[in-house]
């Protein structure tokens, strides 16, 4: 039985800038780019070697904490350079690419004839296996557990995100056959929470459905698991994008591993938002397609709330839906805390007159509007965060690596994403993000 799920606390930042319903040509990049960066907790193992041949699909690293993870190419090409840091960590594996790809090809499988161990083979043959994330820490999942459900988030509520009716669009078939591959991995449900106008779900697929209503973090996954089935000490939630269960069950259908996204262009930084279908790890500077204005603004792989800054020559992140690009803030006001400002967003009314309008968009750039400073008391991280936790308490906790007061605060249930909006309001400009991410670290380390 599926059950509605409403949240009252969030925020909801309105942007100008959405990306228009309509997909623009882009040229394929020359270069394609894979980071074991955007592999949280991965150390890798290379299988190839600089100025190797590698067709699209086949594998290029191996997880060294779990062999069975694999990690493929999007396109077919040479190995063009392995980039090493200090110690010689890999920083980025680059591929020149053929004018057209060749893909490994696998046999198509229907996933209801399988067992849960062959499923779980062809996923990890395939590369397809960084598609599913573990709660708690938010890392890859460990092929060797069970979890007691899989959580799909088909609700993107985050600011200026893309729109899941048009990009998956005609992707009823592969959704369906992905869903059926996801219930295999569970001896629970499979639960996936759509917006209330989406229309891109397949029927009978075998997950219990549910609306949500509500501000943005409805969107986010741990905002789901904490209002339909919480996590508890020692239970395994895995988590799984929308889009990637399409491309799962692409792999079934077809036997191809095809690493496609249709990514947002947003943000007042393009000429003209719209869409554009790319392959994972292309370069951002073919992505945007000289779509980006003229002038500093910062482009973002992701949303402004938890993307990560990027340079023309940079690549697309592996997760990342969405492109953003926003004015760079690198101009002051003049006693601008001291003085009206009618035209700017605040979440506090001092100065501020933001809230007499609630749905006026907003220009807003990517000036802090103070600098870092111990924590101040405000309750407002209460305000925007949903989950049944005390944020400061935990962040506080974090800090000084008080593993007891972490595992009582709700560690178990949290990611560094869930702490996008208490950053965004804090005062004292602390890096909630970074903080979660290092006590997720601490806990994996200690606690396992």
């Amino acid at each position: 039985m599926s059950k509605d799920i409403r949240i009252k606390k969030g925020l909801d930042l309105k942007l100008k800038g959405e990306a228009e319903l309509n997909v623009s040509e882009i040229a394929r990049s020359k270069v394609y780019a894979i980071k074991p960066s955007d592999f949280h907790g991965v150390v890798p193992k290379l299988v190839k070697k600089e100025g190797e041949s590698v067709k699209a699909g086949e594998v290029i690293f191996f997880s060294k904490t779990d062999e069975k993870v694999k990690f493929v190419s999007p396109v077919s090409g040479k190995i063009q350079e392995i980039k090493r840091g200090e110690k010689r960590v890999i920083l980025e594996i680059t591929i020149l690419a053929d004018a057209q790809d060749t893909f490994v090809e696998h046999s198509p499988k229907n996933p209801n004839d399988l067992s849960t161990e062959e499923v779980k083979e062809h996923l990890l043959a395939s590369g397809c296996w960084p598609f599913v994330k573990q709660r708690p820490y938010d890392v890859i999942a460990n092929s060797a557990d069970s979890p007691k459900a899989i959580f799909v988030s088909a609700i993107h509520s985050a600011p200026l995100a893309s729109d899941l009716n048009f990009t998956l669009k005609g992707k009823k078939e592969a959704l369906k056959a992905g869903f059926d591959a996801l219930q295999k991995l569970t001896s629970g449900k499979v639960h996936v929470t759509v917006s209330p106008n989406a229309d891109f779900m397949p029927d009978g697929i075998k997950a219990e459905l549910h609306k949500g209503y509500g501000k943005h973090p409805i969107g986010l996954v741990s905002t789901q698991i904490g209002l339909i089935d919480p996590i508890n000490k020692g239970e395994k939630v895995w988590v799984v994008q929308i889009e990637d269960v399409a491309i799962i069950g692409e792999l079934f259908l077809t036997g191809k591993v095809n690493l496609e996204r249709t990514l947002a262009l947003a943000g007042t930084g393009f000429e003209k938002p719209g869409y554009v279908v790319a392959k994972m790890g292309a370069q951002v500077a073919d992505v945007v397609n000289a779509n980006l204005k003229n002038g500093n603004y910062r482009v973002i792989s992701g949303d402004v709330l938890t993307g990560d800054k990027k340079s023309t020559t940079d690549s697309v992140g592996f997760y990342h839906t969405q492109i953003t690009a926003i004015p760079e803030g690198d101009d002051y006001d003049f006693f601008g805390w001291n003085l009206p400002r009618p035209n700017k967003f605040s979440v506090y009314r001092a100065g501020m007159f933001s809230f007499l309008t609630p749905g006026k968009k907003y220009d807003l750039n990517t000036n802090t509007n103070g600098e870092h400073r111990g924590f101040v008391l405000t309750g407002e991280y209460e305000k925007v965060c949903p989950l049944d936790i005390y944020p400061m308490q935990l962040l506080k906790a974090i800090l000084v690596k008080d593993i007891d007061q972490m595992e009582a605060l709700g560690i178990y249930e949290v990611a560094p994403e869930d702490f996008a909006l208490t950053e965004y309001v804090c005062v004292s400009k602390q890096d909630h993000q970074h903080i979660v991410r290092n006590g997720l670290d601490v806990m994996i380390k200690e606690v396992g």
